[in-house]
């Protein structure tokens, strides 16, 4: 169900992720191509017509599934070894059971997922786009990084085959740990904040909505470096990078830091419906199976 939801907001929201996306890899020093949100909004329909904004959405969808059962089914089982002889979960543990489910979908989902996303959309900025489909275009990254060995005396091998889908596999697991961590975070300590003495107490669907909106715009302040970190390294331009750290410094020596929070406005709104309406399936669906 969580998937579904998710799958449903993801076609709603994507252009203010596609948005967000290019916008993260706009570089300053090349010189940058847009000037704010519309401007990107105004080009993308102006060369690729409006399905321009939904360019990478099919990674996205194919995705939610997996990841939401890989998130919440990491969380319940860590959760259920972490609370106390009450039940109850305080923040801390929150925190700790959300970093768990961050990290694990990160490896087993995100990471591949978000390489294809990032290069889809970059692609499409390209004078000859060479990606067809979600299909061809998974065929054609895991193609060109089997053909790809040394790029340089000084760097090491490239990622090859299934490998170069797992491109910023760092970035993606501290920004999803953190994602993760601190939306179950602030969502623990608002229901506890929320039920007081009374564990037993029912949470309306809006205010579980309300409070997950809350926890994504957390994340979205916490973690955006991050995300502007992870976008770079899975780019078609990521072998300028040596590393996630390499990634960074390049950023804030060529841009400086108001570089790492590109794509914020564009991902809060995203973040916050996803989140809320994920959140509420969540706890809707716990109620029924508790029952």
């Amino acid at each position: 169900m969580c998937g579904i939801a998710g799958g449903i907001e993801i076609c709603i929201t994507f252009p203010t992720e596609y948005v967000k996306t290019r916008l993260q890899l706009d570089e300053k020093a090349n010189p940058p191509r847009y000037s704010g949100i519309a401007d990107c909004v105004k080009q993308t329909v102006q060369s690729h017509g409006p399905k321009g904004l939904y360019r990478g959405l099919s990674s996205l969808l194919y995705g939610s599934i997996p990841k939401s059962a890989v998130r919440f089914g990491m969380f319940e089982f860590l959760s259920n070894k972490m609370r106390d002889e009450s039940g109850k979960l305080d923040s801390t543990r929150g925190l700790v059971c959300g970093l768990g489910a961050g990290v694990a979908e990160a490896v087993a989902v995100v990471c591949p997922m978000e390489t294809v996303k990032v290069k889809f959309i970059h692609d499409q900025t390209s004078a000859n786009p060479k990606y067809r489909g979600f299909f061809h275009g998974v065929r054609e990254i895991v193609r060109s990084q089997v053909s790809l060995r040394f790029v340089s005396v000084a760097r090491a091998a490239t990622p090859s085959g299934l490998r170069g889908t797992y491109q910023g596999l760092t970035a993606t697991v501290l920004k999803q740990g953190s994602n993760q961590a601190i939306r179950f975070f602030v969502m623990t300590s608002l229901k506890n904040w929320y039920k007081g003495d009374n564990p037993n107490r029912t949470m309306n669907p809006v205010v579980t909505g309300v409070f997950g909106a809350i926890a994504g715009a957390a994340s979205v302040f916490g973690n955006t470096p991050l995300d502007v970190i992870k976008t770079r390294m899975q780019g078609l331009e990521a072998h300028k990078y040596k590393s996630t750290v390499d990634c960074a410094i390049q950023i804030m020596n060529h841009e400086g830091v108001a570089a790492f929070y590109k794509g914020t406005v564009p991902r809060l709104g995203r973040v916050c419906l996803d989140v809320a309406i994920v959140f509420i399936i969540y706890e809707e669906v716990v109620k029924v199976l508790n029952k």
